[in-house]
C-alpha cells in the first residue's frame, strides 16, 4: 500500500486591500503579493515550467525561496476559475459573491488544507485571490505540483497499468470517502500516478467535507465509471476494459 501524504507545514495569513482578497500559507510563501495570483508574475520571472489546456489555461510554475528552506525550488500550479456548461459561455469567469467563505477559491483552499492534516494524498494549499466586483467575483488558487506525475487518460491512452494499481486506486478513493471527503469532478483526469506508482486525487473545485453516505458516495463512483467509458469511446488508443473497474471496485472494498 502507497505510504500517506507527506504534510506540509501550515500556517494561513490573510492579505486584504480594497476589492482584492487572499489567503496564502506563510509557511510557504515569503513576501506574499496578489500579483502572484497572475501568470504575468511568473512570466515575467520566466518561471513558468509549463501549461496545459482544460476550461482554461493552467499554469505551472516554479518557485525559488529567498531563505534558507529544505526545498529552495518548489513546483506549484496556478489556475483560474471558469464556469462550465452554458453559463461559462455567457459568463466565462463571474461568480455571485455570497460571501468570502462561500468564494470558490476559499472552499477549494479550506479544503485542501484539510486533506493534508489528514494525510491524504492531494495537493497542499498555497494561496488563493478573490477579487470582487459589485455582485460578482473573479478567482485564482495557487497548490503544489504533483511532480514526475500522469493522470489516467495520458497513462491509459499509452498502455494498461498493472492489477496493483487498480487495486490501490480503489484503495485511495475509499480513503477520501471514510473522511468524509466529496470530490465534486471525480473522474479519470483527477487521478494521477507519480513515477512511484502513487496514487493521487485533484481539483477538489465544489468539493466538500461532509456526512458519509452511501447515496453520495456511490455516485461519486457511477460519475467515475462513466468518465472511464467515456475516455473509451473517444480515444482510439485507450487501454481499459470493464475487468480492471472490477479490480478498482476491490480495492475500493478494503478497508483500512
Amino acid at each position: 500500500m502507497n505510504k500517506p501524504a507527506i504534510v506540509k507545514p501550515y500556517q494561513e495569513k490573510i492579505y486584504q486591500k480594497d476589492n482584492i482578497y487572499c489567503g496564502y500559507n506563510a509557511c510557504l510563501v515569503e513576501d506574499f503579493s496578489p500579483e502572484m495570483l497572475t501568470s504575468e508574475f511568473w512570466q515575467q520571472q520566466n518561471l513558468i515550467t509549463g501549461s496545459a489546456q482544460g476550461r482554461g489555461t493552467t499554469w505551472f510554475v516554479e518557485f525559488i525561496s529567498q531563505q534558507k528552506s529544505p526545498q529552495p525550488k518548489q513546483q506549484w500550479v496556478l489556475r483560474h476559475y471558469y464556469r462550465g456548461g452554458l453559463i461559462g459561455k455567457i459568463i466565462k469567469d463571474k461568480y455571485i459573491f455570497t460571501g468570502q467563505k462561500n468564494t470558490r477559491a476559499a472552499a477549494e483552499y479550506q479544503l485542501l488544507n484539510i486533506l493534508q492534516k489528514l494525510a491524504l494524498p492531494a495537493p497542499a494549499p498555497i494561496a488563493f485571490r478573490v477579487i470582487k466586483q459589485g455582485m460578482f467575483y473573479q478567482a485564482d488558487l495557487l497548490s503544489s505540483r504533483i511532480e514526475n506525475a500522469q493522470d489516467l487518460v495520458a497513462i491509459l491512452s499509452a498502455g494498461k497499468v498493472a492489477e496493483e494499481v487498480w487495486l490501490e486506486v480503489g484503495r485511495v478513493i475509499r480513503r477520501f470517502h471514510d473522511a468524509g471527503i466529496y470530490h465534486h469532478d471525480l473522474n479519470s483526469h483527477n487521478i494521477l500516478l507519480d513515477e512511484n506508482k502513487k496514487v493521487w486525487l485533484i481539483d477538489f473545485d465544489r468539493g466538500e467535507q461532509r456526512k458519509i453516505s452511501a447515496a453520495w458516495q456511490q455516485a461519486n463512483m457511477a460519475r467515475l465509471l462513466r468518465s472511464f467509458e467515456k475516455e473509451k469511446a473517444k480515444l482510439p488508443n485507450f487501454f481499459w476494459e470493464t475487468s480492471e473497474w472490477q479490480l478498482l471496485l476491490e480495492g475500493y472494498s478494503i478497508e483500512d
